[in-house]
């Protein structure tokens, strides 16, 4: 069974997100190894979300209940929240529902910026990085390579395709209401990694020419050869004579006592955990711009995704939770029939028949299996795979028991929820 726990920009405070992503990726890790009833954990973490996608072996009944409050428990205590406030500020997500989350959420349906083009990557990397944890599994897999096709489907059928929408773009939009011209700005990027280069480019685009960068851990030069910038070693004296300073880091947190008095400088805060002191906002000349602000400004009607958008996700959910109901039929029929045919390819070499009788055979099968799996997978998705196991009992004496009718169970929860 499919969990997803998602404490997000909608839902969960940026205090919240902060300590979550901090402390809990490594209550993931506990979980898999730990609890008996978590076969894998795929931790989405964004600056503006934290999902913790849960492959579970439900062993009892209420199981998702019991699941759910055991990781909202875990990740509670790894991240110093109170119990009761995380599990006020998660929604559960389970089986077609979470697949059809997931799908949203890499598609840029569920972002602060909808259509943002930045989550994708970073769903596609959340996923690596549990593959070198060893913390995913065979189902999960499969629901990120799915989220993935359907990002990129979505992307090349529907209106957000090339509108280049993030939160970088979003929060210079907004700045630059604050910047007379960006040409003839100083600008400071705090970070050398993914997002930093994103904020670069970004810049580059609204006109910046004049661009710094620091690293709190001494990677500027290195980033700044890279990308034609000026690299600093002194942070203090290049926010001193800066117009825009923009973090974009997990390595450190500006302080207040980093800034001049009196000298007019933006401070743009892209981390979480935040890159930015909120002290820094009291300092005489600093305007600090951070996430919480920027999603109090964040446009809904603006960015709505199409209503295709929506339509291609659940279809997905429905193709990916159908593909699952089908696969234990799909099996027993395949295992059924190619019983069969090594029997025969038995008998056929007992007469002494060579290589070529055994080919065709496993040929014959394959091609006599295709059109019936074809519509197992159509029927699973009509909602009528009851149908293909009376058939198959029917027909061939194979009963698929209590696991298939589970996951029809989990199809039509998820298309109850959805409708």
């Amino acid at each position: 069974m499919l969990l997803c726990l998602t404490a997000n920009h909608r839902n969960a405070s940026l205090d919240v997100l902060e300590r979550l992503s901090q402390g809990a990726p490594a209550a993931t890790r506990t979980l898999v190894d730990d609890e008996l009833f978590v076969a894998g954990a795929v931790v989405l973490a964004t600056c503006n979300r934290f999902e913790a996608y849960l492959d579970i072996d439900e062993p009892l009944t209420g199981g998702e209940a019991v699941a759910a409050e055991s990781v909202v428990e875990a990740m509670a205590e790894a991240s110093d929240i109170p119990v009761e406030t995380l599990r006020t500020s998660v929604t559960v997500h389970s089986g077609a529902d979470a697949a059809a989350h997931l799908f949203a959420v890499t598609s840029g349906l569920e972002s602060m910026v909808v259509g943002e083009d930045e989550i994708s990557g970073q769903v596609r990397r959340a996923l690596d990085a549990a593959r070198l944890e060893g913390t995913t599994s065979g189902e999960l897999e499969r629901l990120f390579q799915k989220a993935t096709h359907t990002s990129r489907g979505i992307r090349n059928s529907t209106g957000l395709r090339g509108t280049h929408r993030s939160l970088v773009r979003f929060a210079l939009e907004l700045a630059s209401s604050r910047i007379a011209d960006w040409a003839a700005s100083r600008v400071v990027v705090v970070g050398t990694g993914r997002y930093a280069s994103r904020t670069v480019e970004a810049v580059r685009a609204r006109g910046a020419a004049d661009i710094q960068v620091f690293s709190p851990s001494g990677r500027a030069a290195a980033f700044a050869l890279k990308h034609g910038l000026q690299p600093v070693d002194d942070f203090a004296e290049a926010a001193a004579a800066a117009d825009v300073v923009i973090t974009c880091t997990a390595d450190a947190v500006v302080h207040a006592d980093a800034f001049a008095p009196g000298h007019r400088v933006l401070v743009i805060d892209l981390g979480l955990p935040r890159n930015v002191d909120p002290a820094v906002g009291d300092v005489d000349g600093v305007e600090l711009l951070d996430l919480e602000t920027i999603r109090l400004h964040a446009p809904l009607e603006e960015f709505s995704a199409h209503a295709d958008a929506r339509i291609i996700v659940g279809d997905a959910a429905a193709e990916f939770t159908a593909d699952r109901a089908a696969a234990p039929a799909i099996t027993a029929l395949r295992s059924d029939v190619l019983a069969i045919v090594d029997a025969e390819i038995a008998r056929a070499r007992a007469r002494g028949t060579g290589a070529e009788t055994e080919a065709a055979l496993r040929h014959l099968a394959g091609v006599l299996l295709h059109r019936p799996s074809v519509r197992i997978r159509e029927l699973a998705v009509e909602g009528r795979i009851d149908e293909v196991n009376a058939a198959l009992q029917t027909l061939h004496g194979l009963s698929l028991g209590a696991e298939a009718a589970g996951v029809a169970d989990d199809i039509e929860d998820g298309w109850t929820a959805s409708a």
